[in-house]
């Protein structure tokens, strides 16, 4: 026998036992596999040997190949660092000192933690966890993740780095308890419980790079706004952080300059400035920028190009196809597409303005001067604040517009949609009627104007604006910025599978919160008036993957109304444990800046939502008196890689195959629905024929309820799918209060990129 494949089936066969041991797995048919490798192997390494067994009939090759890539791992962290590969991991505070030495970690660690405590955590570390992966979730980490030296040697392990990140989010807590809270954020993480954001899993220790994942900035109607916008995107692009920017205050196509009628160009060059610099200014030197520009629908520029900004159709020189948009939708509008004759034909009218001319012209001011647009206001339930100015707008005789068939708008939408995934839907009116900070805006004074790159975030915002310039004694020449509310995404996700079925959501959500208010503290943000915002609100996102796993394993159907129902019951219980940890926190470290008169405080935040049990009505009463810590505090990310880290399915979405490949630009791997097995198949399998999207509709408006910002949630349609079928199912999104819907993802579409910075 060639001693070659001996070595490798050796392998395979301790890795099978390994696995057997952990996952307490039937490993006799995958030993019986064994044998075949002297024969089928001819020479090729035990990985790829093991990697290409992974099928529907045979799942569990997954935990084979990572026990296989793991020892890898070990072999070179242990040449990197000199020491021998049989131990697994090495000493904790030599890799921290080197490392800190070379400038890979910022060296906070050595200057936080005492030579003793570094070494007495490193003992903490539970190196048989690494075999908690499946192959895909360990290949993402250290490909993606773990520190290596500039040469990509890797050094630092799995368990490493997640007892980096926790030493690095606790660092500034009383020393009398730090060590305690860094051993929980470690066991949370460990145990795969929950995922933080992309950008805290990458850079958290480490001397470059910032925490936070997205942001989101409001432009102002002027050149200095424009540009200065542009120069804050690329800061920001270049420290790897998705950006969100809204676009509707830019004056429109035609519109006047300083009084000289006609010279506007409009909002697309400078959405195409915005597109060229997301591509020059990469993240990291790992990806292009990313950026979402959202538009309102009464937008005079909406069906003068910004709708196909990325199609394949039209001028090439009016096109951003590297930019992802978004479209703000009053409910008005929708109410417009119901009007019809009595032929059945859609015939409500809508009316487009440029934000510039309605200012000029409606003159709606407040008591200090400031001038309002038709994009400042919004429907309340009760009273129609939007459409009373919408009217008044539309019966003006001297204020110029476009009008439309509003279904001739809806068209446009929709082809876009089947064709690039976008734009995004937002509910202006939904998201603004929902948001418990709306009192620092007034009344029926819109508060968010758009969402993020993956339409979850809705926080308040308002434009950064320069007040003064001028040359100080020195010489030099100074700028004064006014700073907006410039919007800033912190993302933590729970494991659901994992977290549910280890029934640790009580003890989870507490530790989860305290990381995510301290990278609020601990961040380095390029942007001064993010920095700012961020620290004002004190806004996280926790949220949630592994939905459809979760459903397989509690063996529930995707539509049915067990499903609904489930997820309204675990939505409320995380709300319930998320909203009281951030009470604890604000009764320890203080509450929120802006937290006087928000609905937090007057309680109508629980009113709304018809929290009135009597743990709600205690929560309420320690809310009133000790405040929260944060402004806003959930949010479902899309949670593509890092649901994948953890071993599940991406955030809120059904999986639509039970094998498939998983494919990204340095990797094409063969996987598995997770834990599949006899039990679980029939609830993956059915699946595959959900074409009825309203039960995923129905599902996230049953979620949607205990969220206090929104969600990621996609729709999937067939290529063939009829107009009025993709028109029901946003009217449907719409009258369930979602608050967004992110791509409209069809099987005619190349692949869609995600955001990875909002992976959490």
């Amino acid at each position: 026998m060639n001693t070659f494949i001996h070595t490798e089936t050796d392998a395979v066969t301790k890795a099978i036992l390994r696995a057997r041991d952990v996952y307490k797995l039937d490993a006799a048919p995958l030993l019986a596999k064994v044998a075949d490798l002297e024969t089928q192997a001819k020479g090729e390494q035990s990985l790829i040997y093991a990697l290409n067994r992974i099928s529907m009939a045979e799942p569990d090759w997954t935990f084979v190949a990572a026990e296989l890539y793991l020892n890898d791992l070990y072999k070179g962290a242990a040449k990197s660092r000199g020491y021998q590969a049989e131990s697994k991991y090495g000493d904790f505070y030599a890799l921290v000192e080197k490392l800190s030495s070379i400038g890979i970690y910022s060296g906070d660690l050595l200057k936080s933690y005492s030579k003793e405590e570094i070494g007495a955590l490193g003992n903490e570390i539970q190196a048989d966890r690494d075999l908690l992966f499946n192959y895909i979730g360990l290949f993402l980490l250290a490909d993606r993740y773990l520190a290596k030296d500039y040469e990509g040697n890797v050094h630092e392990l799995p368990q490493e780095r997640f007892l980096v990140i926790a030493m690095t989010l606790m660092q500034n807590e009383p020393k009398e308890k730090r060590l305690d809270l860094v051993k929980e954020a470690y066991w949370a993480m460990s145990n795969l419980y929950m995922t933080v954001a992309t950008p805290t899993l990458s850079n958290a220790g480490k001397s470059f790079g910032q925490l936070s994942s997205c942001f989101i900035d409001t432009v102002d109607d002027s050149l200095d706004g424009i540009y200065l916008n542009n120069w804050d995107i690329a800061r920001l692009s270049k420290d790897g952080g998705g950006i969100g920017v809204y676009y509707g205050k830019v004056r429109a196509l035609g519109s006047d300059i300083k009084k000289f009628k006609g010279n506007s160009s409009g909002v697309i060059p400078w959405i195409r400035l915005v597109n060229d610099t997301a591509v020059s200014v990469d993240q990291l030197g790992q990806r292009q920028g990313a950026v979402a520009i959202y538009l309102d629908v009464f937008h005079k520029d909406i069906m003068n190009g910004f709708l196909d900004l990325k199609t394949n159709n039209g001028d090439e020189r009016r096109k951003a196809h590297d930019i992802f948009t978004g479209v703000a939708i009053p409910d008005l509008f929708m109410e417009k597409l119901k009007e019809t004759d009595e032929s059945g034909r859609s015939t409500g009218e809508w009316h487009t303005f440029c934000p510039h001319q309605v200012k000029s012209i409606m003159g709606w001011k407040d008591e200090a001067g400031t001038a309002f647009g038709l994009e400042d206001f919004y429907d309340e339930t009760d009273v129609k604040h939007f459409k009373e100015k919408y009217e008044e707008a539309v019966n003006n005789p001297l204020l110029p517009r476009k009008t439309y068939r509003a279904m001739d708008i809806m068209a446009r939408i929709m082809v876009s949609q089947l064709e690039t995934g976008t734009p995004y839907m937002f509910y202006r009116d939904e998201v603004n009627r929902q948001n418990p900070n709306k009192h620092l805006r007034g009344k029926g004074r819109t508060s968010i104007y758009c969402s993020n790159l993956c339409t979850e975030i809705m926080q308040n915002m308002s434009a950064t604006t320069i007040t003064k310039e001028y040359t100080d004694k020195d010489g030099n020449l100074v700028m004064i910025r006014k700073p907006g509310d410039f919007v800033v995404c912190n993302l933590s996700s729970i494991n659901l599978p994992r977290a549910v079925k280890a029934d640790v959501l009580e003890r989870l959500v507490p530790i989860q919160m305290r990381m995510l208010d301290n990278v609020i503290d601990l961040n380095t943000i390029s942007v001064g008036q993010a920095d700012a915002t961020n620290k004002k609100y004190r806004a996280v996102g926790l949220g949630t993957f592994g939905w459809h796993h979760l459903l397989a394993l509690q063996g529930i159907h995707w539509e049915t109304e067990e499903a609904v129902a489930f997820a309204d019951k675990l939505y409320e219980e995380i709300a319930y444990h998320t909203i009281r940890s951030s009470m604890e926190l604000a009764k320890e470290k203080g509450a929120y800046r802006e937290f006087a008169g928000s609905e937090w405080e007057t309680g109508e935040y629980f009113d709304r939502k018809g929290y009135t049990s009597v743990r709600w009505n205690e929560l309420q009463s320690a809310i009133t008196e000790n405040g929260v810590r944060n402004g806003w505090m959930m949010a479902v990310a899309p949670n593509s890689s890092t649901a994948k880290i953890g071993g599940s399915t991406d955030g809120i979405d059904p999986l639509y195959a039970v094998e498939f490949a998983e494919e990204k630009k340095n990797f094409k791997f063969k996987v598995t629905a997770p834990d599949l097995d006899h039990n679980t198949y029939d609830y993956y399998r059915r699946a595959r024929h959900v074409l009825d999207q309203n039960w995923s509709i129905r599902q996230n408006a049953a979620r949607q309820r205990h969220i206090d910002q929104a969600i990621s949630f996609n729709f999937y349609v067939p290529h063939t799918i009829k107009a009025k079928e993709l028109l029901g199912l946003h009217f449907e999104a719409w009258e369930q209060g979602l608050k967004t819907t992110y791509y409209v993802r069809s099987t005619s579409q190349a692949e869609i990129e995600e955001c990875e910075a909002c992976q959490s």
